[in-house]
């Protein structure tokens, strides 16, 4: 598929993108991202730092935010940025105005950065950048990393972070309302959250994105849609915004405490060692787990005691799978084999949303 440099990308951009992985990757961004700060501390002139850090503060914002190059140049950093909410109100002229969650380690290097006496006086909070000098500028940037110097430019910086975003899990209509789309063709169970829910999900997704505190390779987004509540152990039924449905099994205590009801926005993780893979031969179901989805094997990482798998269970999500290499000899899976991915009710942790 091919790209032009606009501002324009759709739903099907975006996963065209991630799967022939025209973009940058996380660890290129990441590699990109430090060629930026060494490129400011290389600069031994103050006026020529300051000049540096303004590039920088535009690539971070575009970088995670994925927002256009122009919403970015048209930001007054001092008052279109919530600190204390750590966010970013953007304005567009077709979009109109959103506020686009931030982590809070960027969040504190765009404070360290604005609280520089000589930065805040040379760009009266404005960034007064000649768009043209920035694409030069994020160009050079690319090619001082040995990439193609059009997946440096904003328009494909954008979309390596829609698509980074897609890859780990955030619901497709949250990536589509962070960038900025329209969401004509949302399933009914998509169209079953507010904008309000979604941009909540959002920020729980970009907290979670910053804190990496836990564990788990697989999470779902979405809300309680029921709750059977027994006297020790209660079951919890959440809606994904996927469209899937998640069964998981807590105790009654962790109920009352989390504050959980009908409705209530939750995070559901599992973690990789709990997915069960059957290769779908038969209608024959070999395990009594919860929760089964179909899908098809699209990576296989082997290693000398564990077998990682990921699965495919549609265009946007996939479930990361761990076995032991013993057992992947013994079932034989191996890539383009369609599966079932099954998990126990009790292998579902809850997040409070």
């Amino acid at each position: 598929m091919k790209h032009s440099h606009t501002d324009n990308m759709d739903q099907t951009s975006i996963i065209s993108e991630q799967s022939e992985e025209v973009c940058l990757d996380t660890i290129q961004l990441k590699t990109l991202e430090d060629s930026y700060r060494e490129w400011v501390e290389d600069s031994i002139r103050s006026d020529i730092q300051i000049s540096r850090k303004r590039i920088l503060l535009i690539f971070l914002l575009i970088r995670y935010t994925g927002a256009k190059l122009n919403e970015i140049l048209s930001l007054e950093p001092l008052q279109d940025i919530d600190f204390d909410r750590k966010q970013v109100v953007l304005k567009g002229k077709k979009t109109g105005s959103r506020k686009i969650p931030i982590p809070e380690t960027l969040v504190d290097e765009i404070q360290t950065i604005l609280s520089d006496p000589g930065f805040a006086e040379s760009t009266n909070n404005k960034f007064s950048v000649d768009p043209g000098f920035v694409r030069r500028k994020f160009y050079e940037r690319s090619e001082s990393c040995d990439f193609d110097k059009r997946l440096g430019s904003p328009e494909l910086i954008r979309k390596a972070r829609g698509a980074e975003l897609l890859q780990s899990n955030m619901p497709l209509p949250a990536v589509q309302d962070l960038l900025g789309h329209s969401t004509p063709n949302l399933t009914k169970s998509m169209v079953s959250f507010s904008k309000k829910e979604i941009q909540r999900l959002t920020q729980l997704f970009m907290e979670q994105e910053s804190d990496r505190k836990t564990s788990a390779r697989n999470a779902f987004f979405g809300k309680i849609i029921e709750i059977e509540q027994g006297s020790i152990l209660s079951r919890v039924e959440m809606n994904a915004i996927e469209g899937f449905s998640i069964t998981a099994v807590i105790t009654t205590h962790s109920l009352s405490q989390l504050g959980f009801k009908k409705g209530r926005l939750v995070t559901a993780e599992v973690k990789a060692p709990w997915i069960i893979l059957q290769k779908i031969e038969s209608e024959t179901l070999s395990c009594t787990a919860e929760n089964t989805f179909e899908g098809v094997i699209t990576q296989v990482n082997s290693g000398r005691i564990n077998t990682e798998y990921v699965v495919r269970l549609s265009d946007v999500t996939e479930l990361c799978a761990i076995v032991t290499t013993q057992s992947c000899r013994q079932v034989g899976l191996k890539k383009g084999d369609p599966v079932r991915a099954m998990f126990n009710s009790s292998a579902v942790v809850l997040h409070a949303g």
